[in-house]
């Protein structure tokens, strides 16, 4: 049964199982669920950016036990494992005011960080059991928030 959900959360909700931009489809499917998050609370920010908040933790945490376990199935960072651009994602937009054009510039500045990997973003994947596949995701959600945060200063 652990074995079911980890492959589960690590796939997030089988989303790992697309052959092709299986990182992206992640990424869109966290960025579903924020719009979800934004239609249960409405206008409410502190309530919206708790949620995502704790999502990105608890996501983190749950999402390193399931990477830990199916990278031992599936191969050191396996392209099924999509956990990762879910918790980045989540992150990318924590304390962002909700709209259309700010989930559509996080998601495009997380994509850009978690595939080219700048401001050694790299180096978090050498952590061992699952924490590099977060934490590289981590930290281009990170880059991402601050990017975009700039980018509404200026807009």
């Amino acid at each position: 049964m652990k074995e079911k959900i980890y492959k589960i959360v690590a796939s997030a909700l089988g989303i790992g199982f697309i052959p092709k931009g299986s990182g992206t489809f992640g990424a869109i499917l966290a960025c579903v669920g924020v719009v979800g998050v934004h239609e249960s609370v409405g206008d409410n920010a502190f309530l919206y950016n708790t949620i995502l908040l704790t999502l990105s933790i608890v996501g983190l945490w749950i999402g390193q036990k399931s990477a830990a376990y199916t990278e031992q199935l599936w191969g050191e960072d396996a392209s099924k494992i999509v956990i990762d651009e879910v918790v980045g994602q989540w992150i990318s937009l924590c304390f962002i005011p909700f709209s259309w054009r700010n989930l559509l510039l996080g998601l495009l500045w997380f994509r850009l960080y978690d595939i080219f990997k700048p401001f050694y973003i790299r180096r978090f994947e050498q952590y061992p059991n699952g924490w590099g596949v977060m934490l590289d995701d981590v930290a281009a959600g990170l880059w991402a928030n601050v990017s975009l945060q700039i980018l509404i200063l200026i807009l």
